[in-house]
């Protein structure tokens, strides 16, 4: 069995990861305005995937516009890395265009945030509840599978749905093309990195933390410290990249109790910012729900300390 991860020089020039990414320019036209939504679904009716979607053409015109843009976001979920019919990516680069965002390097630190905190790392980290696929940090963290090409069920309340939606499908094909090079699944505890495309953050970083179901083990607390501390290494070895945002690595559908979860990655994050002084100017801790959030600040009041 593998358990090799390819390393950033053997894929980073096959995905352009050096390359901003510029959006495609529209073509001009005439007439009113194309609807991005309902252009896209009608770019998309001949696709084979879409088709075996549901996706017939003129599907979109009796549907109103959420539940048209629900069905083009189904039909990208279930779609393969495959090239975008002939003016798909144009219509889509439309609206994928950014919304409002938050600044990471603008949220205050956990010195702020969590007064009487005993946290090492306070002054270098913040904690941070909201969309992740709003937060403008140099670099967001994935939970994906070990698959690394985002999850294929529409309207899935993961976090690995949610950041390919809001990219757009060029983030499936980079990673397609990753695995390809790579040969087998990625293993847990390692990661890779893609660039965000439609996200406001530069860039992505895929991890694969471990499933618990069942007991929670030592084995689950090694593995998904090892997932926070590959993350931070890759983010090293890019240049200009100072902010990392990390969600709740393998919390939620993987099934890691949450408090257990939080101790881990602030242990983790704590001993790496400690062995590394210069590397990164601030890490955040993304939480969606309060639930998750009073679990990362029960977590800080206890004294953590690094290993």
């Amino acid at each position: 069995m593998h358990t090799t991860a390819l390393p950033l020089d053997a894929y980073g020039a096959a995905i352009a990861l050096a390359e901003p990414f510029r959006p495609g320019a529209r073509h001009a036209s005439a007439g009113p305005p194309a609807d991005p939504v309902r252009e896209s679904l009608d770019l998309l009716a001949g696709d084979p995937t879409a088709v075996r979607a549901g996706l017939r053409p003129g599907a979109a015109d009796r549907l109103d516009d959420a539940a048209a843009r629900r069905l083009l976001r189904a039909v990208l979920t279930v779609r393969g890395p495959d090239p975008l019919p002939a003016g798909a990516d144009r219509a889509l680069d439309a609206l994928l265009a950014r919304g409002a965002t938050t600044d990471a390097a603008s949220l205050p630190t956990l010195r702020d945030t969590v007064p009487g905190t005993t946290y090492p790392a306070a002054d270098r980290t913040a904690l941070w509840q909201g969309d992740l696929t709003t937060l403008a940090a140099d670099a967001v963290v994935n939970a994906a599978n070990s698959a690394l090409l985002g999850c294929f069920i529409p309207m899935h309340p993961c976090i690995d749905n949610a950041i390919h939606a809001a990219a757009g499908p060029r983030l499936r094909a980079d990673c397609h093309t990753i695995m390809s090079l790579q040969g087998h699944p990625e293993p847990t505890g390692t990661a890779k990195i893609t660039r965000g495309y439609h996200l406001p953050a530069r860039y992505v970083l895929h991890t694969v933390g471990p499933i618990v179901d069942g007991p929670l083990l030592p084995q689950h607390e090694q593995a998904l410290a090892a997932s926070y501390r590959s993350c931070l290494d890759l983010a090293a070895e890019v240049d200009g990249l100072r902010t990392v945002a990390f969600c709740g690595i393998s919390t939620g559908v993987f099934g890691y109790p949450r408090e257990p979860a939080a101790r881990t990655a602030l242990d983790a994050v704590a001993s790496w910012l400690d062995r590394h002084p210069a590397h990164l100017d601030r890490v955040i801790f993304n939480v969606y729900t309060d639930d998750d959030r009073a679990a990362c600040v029960r977590a800080l009041t206890e004294g953590i300390q690094p290993r």
